[in-house]
């Protein structure tokens, strides 16, 4: 029954469009010293076959829409073997969600990242309504280990 369902959501998943929105006002996520960063960004460890995704916008305002972002970082995932997926959601705020949908498919589809020990997620106290709605989606899909960010 579970297969039945993640098949369902997967088609309603691709039938999903992104949607195109008007650029929010800049709200740079701070780092570090000083430094700013406002681009979606992601790594691989080939040592541990572990990709690691940091999303902190979601609508595309910095150039590449997050579908375009998404879909190259599966590839990347795929081209090298990844057989875990961290996806931090900590800088999220505000967007739409539907714009999330290639996340989720992509892990939806990929046995690998849906079965326990092959997803984390990092949540904390800013996380707010997109990461949120994501977070539930893949606890919903997927078996996704949640690490919250220690409070500070």
């Amino acid at each position: 029954m579970r297969t039945i369902r993640a098949c369902l959501a997967v088609l309603a998943f691709a039938c999903a469009e992104p949607t195109i929105t008007a650029p929010a006002p800049a709200t740079p996520a701070l780092r570090g010293e000083g430094q700013v960063s406002q681009k979606n960004s992601y790594s691989i460890n080939a040592a541990e076959n572990t990709i690691f995704v940091k999303i902190v916008q979601v609508r595309g305002e910095s150039g590449e829409p997050i579908h375009a972002f998404i879909r190259k970082m599966f590839v990347s995932a795929d081209s090298a073997r990844a057989e875990r997926l961290v996806i931090d959601l900590r800088s999220i705020s505000g967007s739409d969600i539907r714009l999330t949908v290639p996340l989720i498919k992509g892990v939806a589809t990929r046995q690998r990242f849906a079965q326990r020990g092959g997803l984390f997620v990092v949540v904390g106290d800013e996380s707010f309504s997109p990461s949120q709605s994501t977070a539930t989606l893949l606890q919903r899909y997927a078996n996704p280990i949640f690490i919250p960010q220690p409070p500070g």
